[in-house]
Protein backbone atom coordinates (compact mmCIF):
# COMPACT_ATOMS: atom_id res chain seq x y z
CA UNK A 1 0.00 0.00 0.00
CA UNK A 2 2.76 2.47 1.02
CA UNK A 3 4.96 1.83 -2.05
CA UNK A 4 1.96 2.67 -4.28
CA UNK A 5 1.38 5.96 -2.47
CA UNK A 6 5.08 6.84 -2.71
CA UNK A 7 5.07 6.09 -6.40
CA UNK A 8 2.03 8.36 -6.85
CA UNK A 9 3.70 11.15 -4.86
CA UNK A 10 6.86 10.81 -6.92
CA UNK A 11 4.84 10.93 -10.13
CA UNK A 12 2.97 13.99 -8.94
CA UNK A 13 6.21 15.78 -7.94
CA UNK A 14 7.74 14.89 -11.28
CA UNK A 15 4.66 16.28 -13.08
CA UNK A 16 4.82 19.50 -11.11
CA UNK A 17 8.53 19.90 -11.84
CA UNK A 18 7.85 19.38 -15.56
CA UNK A 19 5.05 21.91 -15.59
CA UNK A 20 7.19 24.46 -13.72
CA UNK A 21 10.08 23.95 -16.14
CA UNK A 22 7.85 24.33 -19.18
CA UNK A 23 6.39 27.53 -17.74
CA UNK A 24 9.85 29.00 -17.13
CA UNK A 25 10.95 28.02 -20.62
CA UNK A 26 7.89 29.60 -22.28
CA UNK A 27 8.26 32.74 -20.18
CA UNK A 28 11.85 33.25 -21.38
CA UNK A 29 10.82 32.76 -24.99
CA UNK A 30 7.92 35.24 -24.62
CA UNK A 31 10.18 37.87 -23.08
CA UNK A 32 12.59 37.47 -25.97
CA UNK A 33 9.76 37.85 -28.52
CA UNK A 34 8.36 40.91 -26.74
CA UNK A 35 11.73 42.58 -26.75
CA UNK A 36 12.12 41.93 -30.46
CA UNK A 37 8.59 43.33 -31.18
CA UNK A 38 9.27 46.48 -29.17
CA UNK A 39 12.47 47.02 -31.11
CA UNK A 40 10.63 46.65 -34.43
CA UNK A 41 7.88 49.03 -33.25
CA UNK A 42 10.41 51.68 -32.27
CA UNK A 43 12.06 51.32 -35.66
CA UNK A 44 8.72 51.67 -37.48
CA UNK A 45 7.84 54.76 -35.44
CA UNK A 46 11.16 56.38 -36.26
CA UNK A 47 10.71 55.60 -39.95
CA UNK A 48 7.18 57.01 -39.87
CA UNK A 49 8.33 60.18 -38.16
CA UNK A 50 11.10 60.62 -40.70
CA UNK A 51 8.67 60.02 -43.59
CA UNK A 52 6.04 62.41 -42.24
CA UNK A 53 8.65 65.12 -41.75
CA UNK A 54 9.80 64.66 -45.31
CA UNK A 55 6.20 64.79 -46.61
CA UNK A 56 5.48 67.90 -44.51
CA UNK A 57 8.49 69.64 -45.97
CA UNK A 58 7.52 68.64 -49.52
CA UNK A 59 3.91 69.76 -48.98
CA UNK A 60 4.97 73.05 -47.49
CA UNK A 61 7.26 73.66 -50.45
CA UNK A 62 4.48 72.86 -52.92
CA UNK A 63 2.04 75.10 -51.02
CA UNK A 64 4.52 77.96 -51.03
CA UNK A 65 5.07 77.50 -54.76
CA UNK A 66 1.31 77.38 -55.51
CA UNK A 67 0.65 80.39 -53.28
CA UNK A 68 3.34 82.28 -55.14
CA UNK A 69 1.70 81.40 -58.50
CA UNK A 70 -1.76 82.45 -57.24
CA UNK A 71 -0.35 85.71 -55.98
CA UNK A 72 1.29 86.39 -59.36
CA UNK A 73 -1.96 85.61 -61.23
CA UNK A 74 -4.01 87.80 -58.84
CA UNK A 75 -1.58 90.69 -59.27
CA UNK A 76 -1.77 90.24 -63.06
CA UNK A 77 -5.59 90.19 -62.99
CA UNK A 78 -5.64 93.31 -60.79
CA UNK A 79 -3.33 95.13 -63.20
CA UNK A 80 -5.58 94.16 -66.16
CA UNK A 81 -8.72 95.30 -64.32
CA UNK A 82 -7.07 98.59 -63.38
CA UNK A 83 -6.17 99.16 -67.03
CA UNK A 84 -9.73 98.34 -68.15
CA UNK A 85 -11.22 100.64 -65.49
CA UNK A 86 -8.92 103.39 -66.58
CA UNK A 87 -9.97 102.97 -70.22
CA UNK A 88 -13.65 103.00 -69.17
CA UNK A 89 -13.11 106.16 -67.17
CA UNK A 90 -11.51 107.77 -70.19
CA UNK A 91 -14.47 106.80 -72.41
CA UNK A 92 -16.95 108.13 -69.84
CA UNK A 93 -15.06 111.39 -69.62
CA UNK A 94 -15.19 111.68 -73.42
CA UNK A 95 -18.95 110.92 -73.48
CA UNK A 96 -19.57 113.41 -70.71
CA UNK A 97 -17.76 116.08 -72.68
CA UNK A 98 -19.79 115.17 -75.77
CA UNK A 99 -23.06 115.32 -73.82
CA UNK A 100 -22.13 118.71 -72.44
CA UNK A 101 -21.57 120.00 -75.98
CA UNK A 102 -24.91 118.50 -77.15
CA UNK A 103 -26.71 120.02 -74.18
CA UNK A 104 -25.31 123.41 -75.04
CA UNK A 105 -26.45 122.97 -78.67
CA UNK A 106 -29.96 121.92 -77.54
CA UNK A 107 -30.24 124.92 -75.24
CA UNK A 108 -29.26 127.23 -78.09
CA UNK A 109 -31.83 125.57 -80.39
CA UNK A 110 -34.54 125.82 -77.72
CA UNK A 111 -33.86 129.53 -77.45
CA UNK A 112 -34.13 129.85 -81.22
CA UNK A 113 -37.38 127.83 -81.30
CA UNK A 114 -38.84 129.92 -78.49
CA UNK A 115 -38.08 133.07 -80.42
CA UNK A 116 -39.65 131.58 -83.58
CA UNK A 117 -42.79 130.51 -81.68
CA UNK A 118 -43.16 133.99 -80.28
CA UNK A 119 -42.80 135.38 -83.77
CA UNK A 120 -45.37 132.90 -85.13
CA UNK A 121 -47.86 133.71 -82.39
CA UNK A 122 -47.47 137.38 -83.12
CA UNK A 123 -48.05 136.76 -86.84
CA UNK A 124 -51.07 134.53 -86.09
CA UNK A 125 -52.57 137.27 -83.98
CA UNK A 126 -52.00 139.77 -86.77
CA UNK A 127 -53.53 137.31 -89.29
CA UNK A 128 -56.54 136.73 -87.04
CA UNK A 129 -57.08 140.48 -86.72
CA UNK A 130 -56.77 140.87 -90.48
CA UNK A 131 -59.17 137.93 -91.05
CA UNK A 132 -61.69 139.47 -88.68
CA UNK A 133 -61.42 142.81 -90.50
CA UNK A 134 -61.97 141.03 -93.81
CA UNK A 135 -65.06 139.24 -92.44
CA UNK A 136 -66.47 142.52 -91.15
CA UNK A 137 -65.87 144.20 -94.50
CA UNK A 138 -67.48 141.24 -96.36
CA UNK A 139 -70.50 141.34 -94.04
CA UNK A 140 -70.87 145.10 -94.73
CA UNK A 141 -70.57 144.59 -98.49
CA UNK A 142 -72.86 141.47 -98.75
CA UNK A 143 -75.39 142.42 -96.10
CA UNK A 144 -75.20 138.89 -94.53
CA UNK A 145 -73.61 137.78 -91.30
CA UNK A 146 -70.99 135.04 -91.30
CA UNK A 147 -73.48 132.48 -89.90
CA UNK A 148 -76.06 133.36 -92.55
CA UNK A 149 -73.51 133.07 -95.33
CA UNK A 150 -72.29 129.75 -93.92
CA UNK A 151 -75.86 128.40 -93.79
CA UNK A 152 -76.51 129.48 -97.38
CA UNK A 153 -73.33 127.77 -98.49
CA UNK A 154 -74.22 124.59 -96.61
CA UNK A 155 -77.72 124.56 -98.10
CA UNK A 156 -76.29 124.95 -101.58
CA UNK A 157 -73.74 122.21 -100.98
CA UNK A 158 -76.43 119.93 -99.53
CA UNK A 159 -78.59 120.31 -102.62
CA UNK A 160 -75.63 119.62 -104.89
CA UNK A 161 -74.56 116.59 -102.83
CA UNK A 162 -78.11 115.19 -102.71
CA UNK A 163 -78.42 115.60 -106.46
CA UNK A 164 -75.04 113.94 -107.12
CA UNK A 165 -75.78 111.18 -104.57
CA UNK A 166 -79.17 110.51 -106.12
CA UNK A 167 -77.69 110.33 -109.61
CA UNK A 168 -74.84 108.14 -108.41
CA UNK A 169 -77.18 105.82 -106.50
CA UNK A 170 -79.44 105.61 -109.52
CA UNK A 171 -76.56 104.75 -111.81
CA UNK A 172 -74.97 102.23 -109.41
CA UNK A 173 -78.29 100.57 -108.60
CA UNK A 174 -79.17 100.37 -112.26
CA UNK A 175 -75.89 98.68 -113.14
CA UNK A 176 -75.93 96.42 -110.08
CA UNK A 177 -79.57 95.47 -110.67
CA UNK A 178 -78.92 94.61 -114.30
CA UNK A 179 -75.89 92.49 -113.46
CA UNK A 180 -77.51 90.85 -110.43
CA UNK A 181 -80.73 90.16 -112.33
CA UNK A 182 -78.80 88.64 -115.19
CA UNK A 183 -76.70 86.35 -112.99
CA UNK A 184 -79.59 85.47 -110.68
CA UNK A 185 -81.85 84.64 -113.63
CA UNK A 186 -79.18 82.45 -115.18
CA UNK A 187 -78.57 80.54 -111.94
CA UNK A 188 -82.23 80.21 -110.92
CA UNK A 189 -83.57 79.36 -114.37
CA UNK A 190 -80.80 76.84 -114.85
CA UNK A 191 -81.55 75.27 -111.46
CA UNK A 192 -85.31 75.18 -112.11
CA UNK A 193 -84.85 73.67 -115.56
CA UNK A 194 -82.62 70.94 -114.17
CA UNK A 195 -84.89 70.27 -111.16
CA UNK A 196 -87.39 67.54 -111.98
CA UNK A 197 -89.67 67.95 -108.95
CA UNK A 198 -93.43 67.67 -109.46
CA UNK A 199 -95.37 70.93 -109.57
CA UNK A 200 -98.62 69.40 -108.33
CA UNK A 201 -98.06 67.90 -104.87
CA UNK A 202 -100.19 65.18 -103.31
CA UNK A 203 -102.41 66.06 -100.38
CA UNK A 204 -103.71 63.81 -97.63
CA UNK A 205 -107.09 62.25 -98.49
CA UNK A 206 -109.52 62.60 -95.59
CA UNK A 207 -112.71 61.43 -97.33
CA UNK A 208 -113.41 57.70 -97.82
CA UNK A 209 -115.95 56.88 -100.56
CA UNK A 210 -118.60 54.23 -99.77
CA UNK A 211 -120.27 51.84 -102.23
CA UNK A 212 -123.66 52.78 -100.77
CA UNK A 213 -125.22 54.64 -97.85
CA UNK A 214 -126.15 51.25 -96.32
CA UNK A 215 -122.46 50.83 -95.48
CA UNK A 216 -122.70 53.79 -93.03
CA UNK A 217 -124.89 51.71 -90.71
CA UNK A 218 -122.47 48.80 -90.78
CA UNK A 219 -119.56 51.15 -90.01
CA UNK A 220 -121.46 52.58 -87.04
CA UNK A 221 -122.43 49.12 -85.79
CA UNK A 222 -124.83 48.10 -83.07
CA UNK A 223 -125.09 50.94 -80.57
CA UNK A 224 -122.04 52.52 -82.24
CA UNK A 225 -119.56 49.84 -81.17
CA UNK A 226 -117.83 49.63 -84.56
CA UNK A 227 -117.24 53.37 -84.95
CA UNK A 228 -116.02 53.55 -81.35
CA UNK A 229 -113.61 50.67 -82.02
CA UNK A 230 -112.24 52.40 -85.15
CA UNK A 231 -111.80 55.73 -83.36
CA UNK A 232 -110.14 54.06 -80.36
CA UNK A 233 -107.77 51.99 -82.50
CA UNK A 234 -106.73 54.81 -84.85
CA UNK A 235 -107.12 57.96 -82.76
CA UNK A 236 -109.10 59.55 -85.63
CA UNK A 237 -112.66 60.87 -85.49
CA UNK A 238 -115.14 59.48 -88.03
CA UNK A 239 -117.76 61.97 -89.19
CA UNK A 240 -120.76 60.26 -90.73
CA UNK A 241 -123.30 62.87 -91.84
CA UNK A 242 -125.65 63.48 -94.73
CA UNK A 243 -122.81 63.49 -97.26
CA UNK A 244 -123.90 60.83 -99.78
CA UNK A 245 -121.71 57.73 -99.98
CA UNK A 246 -118.78 59.22 -98.07
CA UNK A 247 -117.21 59.15 -94.59
CA UNK A 248 -115.03 62.04 -93.40
CA UNK A 249 -111.93 61.31 -91.31
CA UNK A 250 -110.86 64.08 -88.91
CA UNK A 251 -107.54 64.06 -87.03
CA UNK A 252 -104.55 66.31 -86.47
CA UNK A 253 -102.03 63.52 -87.19
CA UNK A 254 -101.82 62.84 -90.95
CA UNK A 255 -100.20 59.42 -90.39
CA UNK A 256 -103.04 58.30 -88.14
CA UNK A 257 -105.51 59.64 -90.68
CA UNK A 258 -103.83 57.62 -93.43
CA UNK A 259 -103.87 54.46 -91.28
CA UNK A 260 -107.58 54.99 -90.58
CA UNK A 261 -108.28 55.55 -94.29
CA UNK A 262 -106.50 52.37 -95.36
CA UNK A 263 -108.09 50.33 -92.59
CA UNK A 264 -111.58 51.62 -93.41
CA UNK A 265 -111.11 50.89 -97.12
CA UNK A 266 -109.96 47.34 -96.30
CA UNK A 267 -112.96 46.81 -94.01
CA UNK A 268 -115.35 48.08 -96.72
CA UNK A 269 -113.83 45.70 -99.28
CA UNK A 270 -113.79 42.78 -96.81
CA UNK A 271 -117.34 43.43 -95.66
CA UNK A 272 -116.78 41.93 -92.17
CA UNK A 273 -116.92 44.89 -89.81
CA UNK A 274 -116.71 44.09 -86.10
CA UNK A 275 -114.29 45.14 -83.29
CA UNK A 276 -111.91 42.17 -83.67
CA UNK A 277 -111.71 42.57 -87.43
CA UNK A 278 -111.26 46.33 -87.03
CA UNK A 279 -108.22 45.86 -84.75
CA UNK A 280 -106.73 43.38 -87.22
CA UNK A 281 -107.18 45.69 -90.20
CA UNK A 282 -105.86 48.71 -88.29
CA UNK A 283 -102.72 46.80 -87.29
CA UNK A 284 -102.22 45.60 -90.86
CA UNK A 285 -102.71 49.17 -92.17
CA UNK A 286 -100.28 50.52 -89.57
CA UNK A 287 -97.57 48.10 -90.73
CA UNK A 288 -98.33 48.99 -94.33
CA UNK A 289 -98.06 52.73 -93.63
CA UNK A 290 -94.79 52.23 -91.69
CA UNK A 291 -93.41 50.34 -94.66
CA UNK A 292 -94.51 53.13 -97.01
CA UNK A 293 -92.94 55.72 -94.71
CA UNK A 294 -89.63 53.87 -94.66
CA UNK A 295 -89.66 53.33 -98.43
CA UNK A 296 -90.54 56.97 -99.12
CA UNK A 297 -87.70 58.19 -96.89
CA UNK A 298 -85.20 55.80 -98.48
CA UNK A 299 -86.42 56.74 -101.96
CA UNK A 300 -85.91 60.44 -101.23
CA UNK A 301 -82.36 59.92 -99.94
CA UNK A 302 -81.53 57.60 -102.84
CA UNK A 303 -82.82 60.08 -105.40
CA UNK A 304 -80.64 62.85 -103.96
CA UNK A 305 -77.62 60.63 -103.32
CA UNK A 306 -77.55 61.37 -99.59
CA UNK A 307 -75.96 58.61 -97.51
CA UNK A 308 -75.18 57.85 -93.85
CA UNK A 309 -78.48 59.29 -92.67
CA UNK A 310 -79.74 58.00 -89.32
CA UNK A 311 -82.59 55.45 -89.79
CA UNK A 312 -84.89 57.51 -87.56
CA UNK A 313 -84.30 60.58 -89.74
CA UNK A 314 -85.17 58.48 -92.79
CA UNK A 315 -88.47 57.51 -91.13
CA UNK A 316 -89.21 61.13 -90.24
CA UNK A 317 -88.61 62.09 -93.87
CA UNK A 318 -91.08 59.39 -94.90
CA UNK A 319 -93.67 60.80 -92.47
CA UNK A 320 -93.50 64.10 -94.38
CA UNK A 321 -95.23 62.33 -97.28
CA UNK A 322 -98.46 62.65 -95.29
CA UNK A 323 -97.75 66.23 -94.12
CA UNK A 324 -98.94 69.26 -96.08
CA UNK A 325 -98.30 72.98 -95.62
CA UNK A 326 -100.63 75.41 -97.43
CA UNK A 327 -101.63 72.49 -99.62
CA UNK A 328 -98.02 71.71 -100.55
CA UNK A 329 -96.68 68.24 -99.80
CA UNK A 330 -93.76 68.75 -97.41
CA UNK A 331 -91.69 65.77 -98.63
CA UNK A 332 -91.97 66.89 -102.25
CA UNK A 333 -91.19 70.43 -101.16
CA UNK A 334 -88.10 69.27 -99.19
CA UNK A 335 -86.82 67.28 -102.16
CA UNK A 336 -87.37 70.25 -104.46
CA UNK A 337 -85.48 72.56 -102.05
CA UNK A 338 -82.62 70.02 -101.92
CA UNK A 339 -82.46 69.86 -105.73
CA UNK A 340 -82.57 73.65 -106.15
CA UNK A 341 -80.03 74.33 -103.38
CA UNK A 342 -77.66 71.68 -104.74
CA UNK A 343 -77.86 73.00 -108.29
CA UNK A 344 -77.31 76.62 -107.21
CA UNK A 345 -74.41 75.54 -104.96
CA UNK A 346 -72.83 73.77 -107.89
CA UNK A 347 -73.17 76.87 -110.08
CA UNK A 348 -71.63 79.10 -107.40
CA UNK A 349 -68.85 76.72 -106.38
CA UNK A 350 -70.14 75.89 -102.88
CA UNK A 351 -70.57 72.53 -101.08
CA UNK A 352 -73.23 70.69 -103.12
CA UNK A 353 -73.62 67.75 -100.71
CA UNK A 354 -74.05 70.05 -97.72
CA UNK A 355 -76.66 72.13 -99.55
CA UNK A 356 -78.62 69.04 -100.63
CA UNK A 357 -78.48 67.43 -97.18
CA UNK A 358 -79.56 70.60 -95.36
CA UNK A 359 -82.25 71.26 -97.99
CA UNK A 360 -83.75 67.80 -97.58
CA UNK A 361 -83.75 68.12 -93.77
CA UNK A 362 -84.79 71.79 -93.52
CA UNK A 363 -88.46 70.98 -92.70
CA UNK A 364 -87.81 67.77 -90.71
CA UNK A 365 -89.40 69.40 -87.65
CA UNK A 366 -92.80 69.41 -89.40
CA UNK A 367 -92.93 65.62 -88.99
CA UNK A 368 -93.23 66.15 -85.22
CA UNK A 369 -94.71 69.65 -84.78
CA UNK A 370 -98.15 68.20 -83.98
CA UNK A 371 -96.62 66.10 -81.18
CA UNK A 372 -93.98 68.49 -79.73
CA UNK A 373 -94.49 72.12 -78.82
CA UNK A 374 -92.37 74.75 -80.56
CA UNK A 375 -91.65 75.92 -84.08
CA UNK A 376 -90.67 73.36 -86.68
CA UNK A 377 -87.22 75.06 -86.88
CA UNK A 378 -86.48 74.56 -83.16
CA UNK A 379 -87.87 71.02 -83.27
CA UNK A 380 -85.71 70.29 -86.31
CA UNK A 381 -82.58 71.58 -84.54
CA UNK A 382 -83.24 69.30 -81.54
CA UNK A 383 -83.91 66.29 -83.79
CA UNK A 384 -80.75 66.78 -85.86
CA UNK A 385 -78.65 67.20 -82.72
CA UNK A 386 -80.21 64.05 -81.25
CA UNK A 387 -79.25 61.98 -84.30
CA UNK A 388 -75.70 63.39 -84.56
CA UNK A 389 -75.99 65.50 -87.71
CA UNK A 390 -73.06 67.84 -88.38
CA UNK A 391 -73.17 71.40 -87.06
CA UNK A 392 -72.90 72.77 -90.60
CA UNK A 393 -76.13 71.00 -91.61
CA UNK A 394 -77.88 72.19 -88.43
CA UNK A 395 -76.81 75.81 -88.99
CA UNK A 396 -77.90 75.74 -92.64
CA UNK A 397 -81.28 74.23 -91.70
CA UNK A 398 -81.87 76.64 -88.81
CA UNK A 399 -81.50 79.79 -90.91
CA UNK A 400 -84.02 79.02 -93.66
CA UNK A 401 -86.74 81.24 -92.12
CA UNK A 402 -84.43 83.91 -90.70
CA UNK A 403 -84.93 82.77 -87.09
CA UNK A 404 -81.17 82.27 -86.80
CA UNK A 405 -78.24 83.98 -88.49
CA UNK A 406 -76.95 82.39 -91.69
CA UNK A 407 -73.41 81.21 -90.90
CA UNK A 408 -72.50 79.84 -94.34
CA UNK A 409 -73.27 80.46 -98.03
CA UNK A 410 -75.14 77.14 -98.10
CA UNK A 411 -77.53 78.46 -95.43
CA UNK A 412 -78.40 81.41 -97.69
CA UNK A 413 -79.00 79.02 -100.59
CA UNK A 414 -81.36 76.90 -98.46
CA UNK A 415 -83.42 79.99 -97.59
CA UNK A 416 -83.49 81.06 -101.25
CA UNK A 417 -84.47 77.58 -102.47
CA UNK A 418 -87.18 77.34 -99.81
CA UNK A 419 -88.66 80.69 -100.86
CA UNK A 420 -88.34 79.74 -104.51
CA UNK A 421 -90.15 76.43 -104.04
CA UNK A 422 -92.87 78.05 -101.93
CA UNK A 423 -93.33 81.03 -104.25
CA UNK A 424 -93.57 78.96 -107.43
CA UNK A 425 -97.03 79.36 -109.03
CA UNK A 426 -99.34 76.64 -107.78
CA UNK A 427 -97.00 75.50 -105.02
CA UNK A 428 -99.01 76.88 -102.12
CA UNK A 429 -102.51 77.98 -101.30
CA UNK A 430 -103.27 80.58 -98.67
CA UNK A 431 -106.54 81.75 -97.26
CA UNK A 432 -108.30 84.80 -98.69
CA UNK A 433 -108.08 86.62 -95.34
CA UNK A 434 -104.30 86.20 -95.16
CA UNK A 435 -103.95 87.35 -98.76
CA UNK A 436 -106.07 90.47 -98.20
CA UNK A 437 -104.27 91.35 -94.96
CA UNK A 438 -100.91 91.17 -96.71
CA UNK A 439 -102.06 93.53 -99.47
CA UNK A 440 -103.52 95.96 -96.92
CA UNK A 441 -100.28 95.94 -94.92
CA UNK A 442 -98.31 96.54 -98.11
CA UNK A 443 -100.36 99.64 -98.98
CA UNK A 444 -100.25 100.84 -95.36
CA UNK A 445 -96.44 100.74 -95.33
CA UNK A 446 -96.30 102.84 -98.50
CA UNK A 447 -99.00 105.34 -97.49
CA UNK A 448 -97.33 106.12 -94.13
CA UNK A 449 -94.10 107.18 -95.82
CA UNK A 450 -93.63 110.98 -96.08
CA UNK A 451 -94.05 112.27 -99.63
CA UNK A 452 -96.49 109.52 -100.75
CA UNK A 453 -99.91 110.61 -101.99
CA UNK A 454 -101.46 107.18 -102.53
CA UNK A 455 -100.45 103.61 -103.39
CA UNK A 456 -101.94 100.54 -105.05
CA UNK A 457 -100.94 96.89 -104.55
CA UNK A 458 -101.27 95.14 -107.91
CA UNK A 459 -100.35 91.82 -109.54
CA UNK A 460 -101.41 89.79 -106.48
CA UNK A 461 -99.07 91.76 -104.23
CA UNK A 462 -96.02 91.32 -106.47
CA UNK A 463 -95.89 95.07 -107.20
CA UNK A 464 -96.73 98.22 -105.25
CA UNK A 465 -97.44 101.28 -107.41
CA UNK A 466 -96.87 104.55 -105.53
CA UNK A 467 -97.98 108.04 -106.55
CA UNK A 468 -95.58 110.61 -105.05
CA UNK A 469 -96.46 114.20 -104.13
CA UNK A 470 -94.66 116.35 -106.72
CA UNK A 471 -94.37 119.34 -104.38
CA UNK A 472 -92.54 117.27 -101.74
CA UNK A 473 -90.54 114.78 -103.83
CA UNK A 474 -88.18 115.94 -106.57
CA UNK A 475 -87.02 113.98 -109.58
CA UNK A 476 -83.61 113.59 -107.97
CA UNK A 477 -84.96 112.14 -104.71
CA UNK A 478 -87.46 109.72 -106.23
CA UNK A 479 -84.86 106.93 -106.19
CA UNK A 480 -84.25 107.54 -102.47
CA UNK A 481 -88.01 107.32 -101.79
CA UNK A 482 -88.24 103.99 -103.62
CA UNK A 483 -85.27 102.62 -101.66
CA UNK A 484 -86.75 103.81 -98.35
CA UNK A 485 -90.11 102.10 -99.04
CA UNK A 486 -88.41 98.89 -100.20
CA UNK A 487 -86.37 98.75 -96.98
CA UNK A 488 -89.52 99.28 -94.86
CA UNK A 489 -91.30 96.45 -96.73
CA UNK A 490 -88.32 94.13 -96.16
CA UNK A 491 -88.23 94.86 -92.42
CA UNK A 492 -91.98 94.91 -91.65
CA UNK A 493 -93.62 92.40 -94.02
CA UNK A 494 -93.21 88.68 -94.66
CA UNK A 495 -93.85 87.62 -98.26
CA UNK A 496 -92.72 84.99 -100.77
CA UNK A 497 -90.50 85.99 -103.67
CA UNK A 498 -89.97 89.71 -104.28
CA UNK A 499 -92.11 92.87 -104.49
CA UNK A 500 -91.50 95.54 -107.11
CA UNK A 501 -91.66 99.12 -105.75
CA UNK A 502 -92.75 101.45 -108.57
CA UNK A 503 -92.74 105.16 -107.62
CA UNK A 504 -94.42 107.64 -110.04
CA UNK A 505 -94.08 111.42 -109.90
CA UNK A 506 -95.95 113.60 -112.34
CA UNK A 507 -97.12 117.22 -112.65
CA UNK A 508 -100.32 117.86 -114.57
CA UNK A 509 -101.26 121.22 -116.03
CA UNK A 510 -104.99 121.64 -116.79
CA UNK A 511 -106.58 124.49 -118.70
CA UNK A 512 -109.81 125.01 -120.64
CA UNK A 513 -110.28 126.49 -124.10
CA UNK A 514 -113.33 128.72 -124.18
Amino acid sequence: MIPGIIAAVIALVTLLIGILGGYILRKNQAEKMIGSAETQARNLILDAENRSEQIRKETLADARHEAHQIKNEAEKDIRERRDEIKKTENRLIQKENSLDKKTENIERKEEQITKKLQSIEKKEQELENFHQQQIEELEKISGFTAEEAKQMLLDSLEQDVRHEASMMIKDIESKAREEADRQAKEIITGAIQRCAADHVAETTVSVVPLPSDEMKGRIIGREGRNIRAIEQATGVDLIIDDTPEAVILSGFDPVRREIARLALEKLIVDGRIHPARIEEMVEKSRKEVNTIIKNEGESATFELGIHNLHPELVKLLGRLRYRTSYGQNVLKHSMEVAHLAGLMAGELGFDVKLAQRAGLLHDIGKALDHEIQGTHVDIGIDVLKKYKESQAVIDAMAAHHGDYEAKSPEAVLIAAADALSAARPGARRETLDTYIKRLQKLEEIANTTPGVETSYAIQAGREIRIIAKPDQVSDDSIELLAREIAQKIESELEYPGQIKVNVIREIRAVDYAK
